[in-house]
């Protein structure tokens, strides 16, 4: 393979076609000529690679001539070919920041010539300034040392070939001639480029923002000027007095792929100050104050020194449990069940024997019932038992019960797979009652421990927000889980999900199929959804929409199809913090009656946030298709800031009070777009806490 890529490379360079005064072949023998700024590359000749295998020799030299390709992309100002090499190398097969036998650097060439789209390229990939280049001294004496010996190596081997009579010598010291040459132009053209360069413009768009109760965040753009040399780096300044004297810290960026900075470790309440600017070769260009000026490290908390929400919750619940646990253990549930009537007891006996008998197995065929089904996926393929079938168990095939309750429940239960079996031991000291919905719960965990049995894990995965229903009065309560690695299952098998759809033979009519035959139609739908529902928001403050719905046994949520953990939403900023100062400002607007749109003062962070809030409102009023005249009855929940681990936070948006959740029967006038579905609250409530 990597000799097929080298016969690649070469092939590649021989079908570049040549300048037209810089033979490829007149480039590639000046590389072994000029050996006065040679560094490093003599650890690859044949001394060097003396007792190692052909195949490290092979790879040095495969590497070698990438290296040699990506200095002649950039001396040819070749664009698409320095983009190729460094997709196809990383930077340390590249020897990205290895200066060559000038001392020159990828980044030298490319930024001396003044070619900006190659410079960020190589800025994007890592790319560095030679080191050798310690001043601006340093840096025209090294060009006019470069440009003097080109020059003089050209006159030398003009006398020779002059003087000559032709022979093979003088053929040979003619491509040398031409080689010196293109070099000569090119060792110019980089003179000529440093000598007038300027340095950078101040950056532009200097947004400075708060980022948490001890640290500002700092965002900007490159300069506007074209004239001036590539900007290599940044250097961000912040002091606690506007003339920044004295200098509390400076740091500087040279990972140029987001121009931010964030600043940590500064005191809450303390307003900082803070600067930036741009250099190049040439040197510091002057520094750009930010807009707001300064800004002050808090939370919106510090507003009535609210405590996070969720602060401590976690271990409280996990503490709860244990404490129950505890209790269990000592409870009659957990003795022999000689309480119970002797004809309940004989029941429950035969259900567990049942479970654990070498017949257990999964469904071919439903009846009319209620059932367990557990889709287990990895990329196109789907577990299947031996039979080609989704696996399936029984629940209760008398079911009748009000299901909603029933289903809610079961989603609780899918928080502790690894809790069935003391969760079955608890519900079986109420099977003398007989209530149904107990019956049924009990029955619930059975078929979860059955299932788990059959495929020998625990972990079912999520619930789908809602069952799969057939005319027969068959119901599916469905688990999905997305297999990431190479997992051995029991009494199942890996098959491609269209081969499964294509060979089952249907047993129900195309007007009336059954619920296995509704799944398999609608697998595809169904594992996208669990998809989507596992995935995250990236870091920032965003702007949520919430309405509901209520029906006789439940209320609703709208969600977007293609995040349904989420409430529909835009992206206010990508900072998820809000300040003190902001927060205070959304306070007074919700306390006026009748709200002036009067806007905060020009240049501070109440502005920013009140103008980003208005693209924000316009944007979510269109995506969920209602009049954006209606928004003016619309209203900030000013209660909180809903925080989701400190990376991202939501402002909510709601209707007027009586349109928040639409009652059955209600017409609603504005219907979002496609692209939308309702969740039952509590399966939303469990999404997004997963």
């Amino acid at each position: 393979k990597m000799t097929q890529q080298m016969r690649d490379l070469q092939l590649a360079q021989a079908r570049k076609p040549p300048g037209p005064s810089s033979p490829n072949a007149a480039k590639r023998l000046y590389r072994n000529l000029s050996g006065k700024f040679r560094v490093n590359y003599t650890s690859f000749d044949e001394g060097s690679l003396a007792g190692r295998g052909e195949k490290e020799k092979l790879r040095k030299s495969y590497l070698f001539q990438s290296n040699a390709a990506l200095f002649e992309a950039v001396e040819l100002q070749d664009l698409d070919r320095v983009q190729e090499l460094l997709k196809q190398y990383s930077p340390e097969e590249l020897d990205l920041n290895t200066p060559n036998s000038e001392g020159l650097l990828p980044l030298d060439i490319a930024i001396m010539t003044n070619n900006a789209p190659i410079a960020r390229a190589l800025l994007q990939a890592g790319a560095k300034e030679s080191p050798h280049f310690v001043s601006l001294e340093s840096r025209s004496l090294h060009l006019s040392t470069l440009v003097r010996e080109a020059e003089q190596r050209v006159n030398e081997l003009t006398a020779q070939v002059v003087n000559e009579a032709p022979n093979a010598d003088c053929s040979e010291k003619e491509k040398q001639l031409k080689a010196w040459e293109w070099r000569y132009r090119l060792y110019k053209r980089m003179k000529a480029g440093f000598e007038h360069a300027r340095v950078p413009d101040a950056p532009t768009n200097v947004h400075l923002s708060v980022a948490s109760s001890s640290s500002v965040q700092v965002t900007f753009w490159e300069p506007l000027s074209v004239n001036s040399a590539v900007v290599t780096k940044y250097k961000v300044e912040w002091s606690c007095s506007p003339t920044f004297s004295p200098l509390l810290g400076e740091a500087v960026i040279d990972k140029l792929k987001n121009l931010h900075f964030t600043i940590r470790g500064l005191v809450s309440g303390t307003a900082y100050y803070v600067q930036v600017s741009a250099y190049n070769m040439k040197g510091w260009g002057p520094p750009q104050a930010s807009v707001p000026p300064f800004a002050i490290p808090s939370n919106w908390r510090e507003y009535d020194g609210r405590a996070p929400r969720r602060r401590g919750q976690a271990e409280a619940l996990d503490h709860l449990l244990s404490q129950v646990k505890t209790v269990h253990q000592h409870c009659v549930c957990h003795e022999p069940c000689k309480n119970q009537p002797q004809s309940r007891k004989h029941s429950v006996s035969k259900s567990l024997k049942h479970l654990f008998h070498p017949g257990s197995k999964f469904l071919k065929t439903l009846k009319r019932g209620l059932y367990l089904t557990a889709i287990f996926y990895k990329d196109d393929n789907i577990l299947v038992t031996h039979e080609d079938q989704i696996p399936v168990v029984e629940i209760d095939d008398t079911y009748s019960c009000l299901l909603m309750q029933d289903f809610l429940w079961f989603t609780k239960v899918s928080c502790m797979w690894d809790e069935i079996l003391w969760l079955r031991q608890c519900v079986t000291v109420s099977q003398s009652s007989c209530s149904c919905i107990l019956q049924t719960r009990f029955k619930m965990l059975l078929a979860i421990s059955q299932m788990q049995g059959l495929l020998g894990i625990q972990d079912l995965g999520q619930v789908f927000f809602e069952p799969v229903k057939d005319k027969q009065g068959n119901i599916l309560i469905v688990t999905l889980k997305e297999v990431k690695t190479n997992q051995t299952f029991e009494s199942v098998r890996w098959v491609p999900i269209c081969k499964l759809q294509t060979s089952r033979k249907s047993v129900s009519s195309p007007e009336e199929p059954t619920a296995l035959d509704t799944l398999l139609i609608s697998v595809q739908d169904k594992l996208a959804y669990h998809q989507r529902s596992s995935h995250a928001l990236s870091p920032g403050l965003y702007l949520g929409y919430l309405k509901l719905c209520s029906a006789v046994d439940q209320i609703r949520v709208l969600v977007p199809e293609r995040l349904p953990n989420i409430l529909c939403h835009v992206k206010i900023r990508s900072n998820p913090n809000i300040s003190r100062e902001e927060w205070e400002w959304l306070q007074k607007m919700a306390s006026v009656e009748e709200p002036v749109p009067a806007e905060p003062e020009a240049e501070t962070s109440q502005n920013h946030l009140f103008q980003e809030l208005q693209v924000a409102i316009k944007e979510l009023m269109t995506l969920v298709n209602i009049p954006l005249q209606e928004a003016k009855d619309f209203r900030l929940y000013s209660q909180e800031v809903l925080d989701f681990g400190g990376q991202v936070s939501f402002l909510l948006l709601l209707p007027p009070s009586d349109d928040v959740c639409t009652a059955p029967g209600q017409n609603n006038p504005y219907t979002p777009r496609s692209g939308f579905l309702t969740l039952p609250l509590q399966i939303f409530e469990l999404g997004e806490e997963k």
